[in-house]
């Protein structure tokens, strides 16, 4: 019998772990190398090297508050109990990795950029997916999602961190660092919405065939959901029944082999479905990424 994991346990492993990889990618591929990153954790890069006697993560913890206190009042204070705990969690882990060990810059900064974007990436959407926010430019674009719920949560970092890429390179002068930033927030961007749209993308097909009543009865032998629709080929006028069928990735190989193998005359038309709300798949909350 599968023993499920109680929810506060599976909290507290993916506030650890998130913070962990979050403070590892700071600490290990940002500072050293004079990455800048985005959001609040960037604008901590710009204090400390104004006045190094700042941590980083202090920094963190007090631009945070607020956008918290607005989170607040948005979902209320006790939803937000386990994002502000995470948020506290990952600075606090990032001056304590800081502090116990001195990362060397690495020799090929590219490969710092990717790494560094992958792994922060990965952090967050890790904890987004489990409805937990670490603040910064994830909190803002959380915040910002209800006003263009049209786009992705990574996009909307990836915006809010450019502005901040743009205000370092003003104040230090510094174009490398500004444009390694740059390419960090995008791939952190692609890994964010990898992490956390993932699970919902799916695969549409649309299937014209002579043999539908066959095709309709195995296809839901096999679980496959089917919509029939009224068609017209506009070649010859003659009406014609279109199937419509959403899946899973993973289902791709057994629906061709079933459609092809009843009809190898079928045209078959297979797309990316960047998300799915309905039975089997996601369901809509105004709160959703």
């Amino acid at each position: 019998m599968e023993r499920k994991v109680p929810g506060a346990v599976r909290d507290v492993a993916t506030i650890v772990v998130g913070s962990a990889i979050f403070a590892l990618a700071f600490d290990w591929l940002f500072q050293p190398n004079q990455i800048v990153t985005g959001g609040v954790t960037g604008i901590g890069q710009v204090l400390h090297r104004l006045i190094p006697v700042l941590p980083v993560g202090v920094i963190g913890i007090a631009f945070n508050v607020p956008l918290f206190v607005l989170l607040a009042r948005r979902q209320g204070f006790r939803s937000c109990l386990r994002s502000f705990c995470a948020m506290v969690t990952g600075n606090v882990m990032i001056d304590l990795l800081a502090a116990a060990v001195s990362f060397p810059p690495m020799q090929n900064q590219f490969l710092a950029c990717v790494f560094a974007g992958v792994l922060f990436g990965f952090s967050i959407g890790l904890q987004l997916r489990a409805g937990i926010t670490t603040g910064g430019s994830d909190l803002a674009a959380r915040l910002l999602k209800y006003r263009f719920p049209h786009i992705s949560i990574g996009r909307l970092c990836l915006g809010i961190d450019l502005v901040i890429i743009a205000a370092y390179a003003v104040v230090f002068r510094s174009v490398d660092g500004a444009l390694s930033g740059i390419v960090a927030m995008y791939v952190s961007s692609l890994a964010m919405d990898t992490v956390v749209y993932g699970s919902t993308r799916a695969r549409m097909a649309v299937i014209i065939s002579d043999k539908n009543d066959a095709l309709v009865k195995t296809l839901l032998a096999e679980h496959f959901g089917v919509t029939r629709m009224a068609g017209e080929g506009a070649y010859r006028g003659r009406s014609k029944e279109v199937l419509l069928t959403t899946f899973r990735p993973n289902q791709i190989t057994a629906l061709k082999q079933t459609v092809l193998a009843l009809d190898p005359e079928a045209f078959l038309i297979v797309c990316d479905a960047h998300e799915v709300i309905g039975e089997g798949f996601a369901s809509y909350s105004e709160d959703a990424l």
